[in-house]
């Protein structure tokens, strides 16, 4: 899926809490007989973490390929007894560079460890209209089973396609308007609360509209007959075996978590287009004293039979994220930015506490992380996956309000330029 710009800066919400708390100024000790300092009113309340009846916090987006987006967000956060942050809502109103004023709402709860849900929605007067509806619960695995369910409906402007290969031109960017809509379902069986074989349904609807963003051409001009342009529908069916010894599933300080999946795609069970694919993740954290863990992981994607593929289905490196069996991060880069058959990616961030904070009934760090990402795509199942990759360095800043939140700002720098990406959970 492309990302938009409802979720990126709203999603930073632990980070900026800490830049708040960093703001705030912490009162002198008052002596016992002193009288309790009156509780600050007018601007000074708004101002004060602990006083503030929400936080507003500034949209401001500039990830690749998205334009410049800027708004606000007035957010607020519920805390449970043990100052753990339990919900969050934070409605916004943006102006997009490409697309005009916008609106969203985003509903994200952490009622246990065990169990989470969220709902966003949002549009732009042009183009773009989003809604995710998710919840996933047994994510532990201390019970027998775990499942999830998502719903998703995507139409983004800011999609970019510049052809197949690890050597494909920026010359050759094109745009074009990703319709698309999809319920993704998934159950594992819990053999212990590290062992897991999971199996995951996915019927979606791809259309993919002929847009122009400004000084770019339409995706069909460059690349007429590519496959994907126009409309598909495909049912997908993924087998995963995972090993996960992770000490936490979001903010994870020690352990680590090996996948190894298979999937496809048939037009014999009622798909317009077919494909298989097979692959495997790793993801490796070790801690270094109380405030520095190492964060690595590598992943491959094969794709044995894809001559029927669409382009959105073929292997993907760029962007900030990791998505297990679809694509991996670049973060000097787009999303998107490389496509082909098969892909190899890896990674690896020092992550650092540097301070910490009581704000909004919670408590909060901030973390520096500088990184390294590396990858390529390729076409051949017997090419080297480890030569002529692409290396983008970068430093990323993170709010951690543990543990379930984390907000980041990721900089990173491919052939002499910067790429900014913000948002929510750890890249990988």
């Amino acid at each position: 899926m492309s990302s938009t710009t409802a979720t990126t800066a709203a999603c930073a919400l632990a980070l900026l809490a800490a830049a708040y708390a960093a703001r705030a100024q912490v009162p002198a000790p008052v002596p016992a007989t002193a009288p309790p300092a009156p509780p600050p009113s007018g601007l000074a309340r708004w101002l004060n973490p602990a006083t503030a009846p929400f936080i507003p916090i500034p949209a401001i987006d500039t990830e690749p390929h998205s334009g410049l987006t800027l708004g606000v967000i007035p957010t607020w956060l519920r805390t449970n007894s043990r100052n753990e942050i339990e919900r969050i809502t934070a409605p916004d109103i943006i102006h997009s560079q490409y697309f005009g004023w916008g609106a969203h709402m985003r509903v994200l709860c952490y009622p246990s460890a065990d169990t989470q849900w969220s709902v966003e929605g949002g549009l732009t007067q042009r183009v773009e209209r989003e809604f995710d509806g998710r919840y996933l619960t047994g994510q532990t695995r201390t019970g027998a089973v775990s499942w999830s369910i998502e719903a998703i409906y995507d139409r983004s402007g800011t999609p970019r396609f510049f052809g197949f290969g690890n050597q494909s031109l920026r010359a050759d960017e094109t745009s074009y308007v990703d319709n698309q809509a999809l319920v993704a379902a998934s159950i594992g069986r819990n053999f212990t609360p590290a062992l897991q074989l999971a199996y995951r349904v996915r019927p979606r609807y791809v259309e993919v509209l002929p847009e122009e963003l400004r000084g770019l051409p339409s995706i069909g001009t460059l690349f007429p007959g590519l496959k994907g342009i126009g409309s598909e529908h495909e049912l997908q069916h993924t087998a995963m075996l995972i090993y996960d010894t992770r000490d936490s599933l979001i903010i994870p300080r020690s352990g680590a978590r090996y996948i190894i999946y298979d999937g496809v795609v048939s037009r014999a069970a009622g798909s317009s287009v077919s494909y298989s694919f097979f692959g495997a993740e790793a993801r490796y954290y070790r801690a270094f004293g109380p405030d520095v863990t190492l964060a690595w992981h590598a992943a491959v994607r094969y794709m044995p039979s894809a001559g029927n593929a669409p382009f959105w289905a073929l292997s993907s490196l760029g962007g900030d994220r990791s998505v297990t069996a679809e694509r991996e991060p670049l973060r000097g880069y787009g999303s998107d930015r490389y496509i082909d058959r098969n892909m190899f990616a890896s990674g690896a961030e020092l992550r650092t506490r540097v301070a910490s904070f009581d704000a909004f009934g919670t408590r909060v760090s901030l973390e520096v992380a500088p990184f390294v990402d590396a990858g390529k795509v390729f076409a051949g199942l017997g090419a080297s996956p480890f030569s002529k990759l692409h290396a983008t360095p970068g430093l990323g800043v993170r709010g951690v309000a543990s543990p379930f939140v984390v907000g980041y700002v990721d900089i990173g720098f491919g052939h002499g330029k910067a790429a900014v990406f913000s948002g929510i959970d750890y890249p990988f």
